[in-house]
């Protein structure tokens, strides 16, 4: 099963006259990063509102909101007294630097202690309408990232297939290429006898030793077994395995490059360059899960 990082979610509930509105979204992170926006009431259970949620979604750049509409607990006063000597000061200093601007309202209300909110626990059965709601959002989001993980999964491996395919049809040009690099070989061998004296018996183990160099049978073998361990790991049940599909996605990598460095086929590499084409697609889908 896979599960995107990316998703959002929103619900809604009440208590009393209140109206609660809990909204989730996440996004792309290589690391858990949550973000926590609640009103001043609920300040005291912000550890375990990030603990509910870090439980439920352990990847990601996460944001929660929960928002208040209507009667509230929270009440709120503004100290008179410091506001008028704030107003005065500045209407003052205004005055003498002659500016024309007295709107300083705004700024004052900004300035610590000059409004206070009361500072009131939370009614255990609106924590419980509360925890609730987080609950249901967290479930909520959770479908839609499984959902995108659905299209992610099949996306990836119909390219793990293709990737397979193209390597199937590099087979039937290796008869062709080898007859041209033993054409070459003969070609400059013949060249070089002509041209120079050399030891025949080191010549010849060069000759294999680049022979050797040149086959890339490992190559293939190497990387359709890379090939089938990423449709397996897709299958598995595991919900966290972003980084070991990325790690197989690597060795996919390295076998790929190395039959373009063999290759010395210009058909070859075509297919070669269309293989890299799909795992650079497969790498981007991989950035957006779990």
């Amino acid at each position: 099963m896979i599960v995107s990082m990316t998703g959002y979610a929103k619900v809604k509930g009440s208590f009393g006259t209140k109206e609660i509105t809990v909204e989730i979204k996440s996004l792309n992170s290589k690391y858990p990063d949550l973000r926590v926006k609640i009103p001043f009431a609920y300040r005291e259970k912000e550890i375990e509102l990030r603990k509910m949620v870090q439980e439920r979604i352990q990847r990601g750049k996460i944001e929660m909101t929960i928002l208040l509409n209507g009667s509230s607990d929270e009440s709120f006063s503004i100290n008179r007294p410091l506001f008028k000597q704030f107003y005065t000061q500045l209407t003052e200093i205004s005055r003498e630097l002659g500016a024309h601007s007295t709107d300083f309202i705004p700024s004052i209300m900004r300035i610590p202690n000059v409004v206070t909110v009361a500072d009131e626990d939370i009614l255990v059965a609106e924590w419980e309408t509360v925890s609730a709601l987080v609950q249901q959002a967290c479930a909520s989001l959770l479908e839609h990232m499984v959902e995108e993980g659905r299209a992610l999964e099949i996306d990836m491996q119909e390219r793990v297939l293709a990737i397979i395919a193209l390597l199937q049809q590099i087979e039937p040009l290796e008869e062709t290429r080898i007859q041209a690099i033993r054409t070459r070989l003969n070609k400059d061998l013949n060249d070089l006898i002509n041209d120079v004296k050399f030891d025949k018996n080191r010549f010849e183990q060069e000759i294999l030793y680049y022979l050797e160099k040149l086959d890339f049978t490992e190559e293939k073998v190497r990387l359709t077994q890379h090939a089938q361990y990423f449709n397996d790991v897709l299958a598995q049940d595991e919900v966290l395995k972003g980084r070991k599909l990325g790690f197989i996605t690597q060795e996919m990598g390295r076998e790929i490059n190395t039959l373009g460095a063999k290759a010395q086929h210009p058909d070859i590499q075509r297919y070669v360059v269309q293989m890299k084409d799909e795992l650079e697609k497969i790498k981007e889908q991989l950035a957006n899960i779990m």
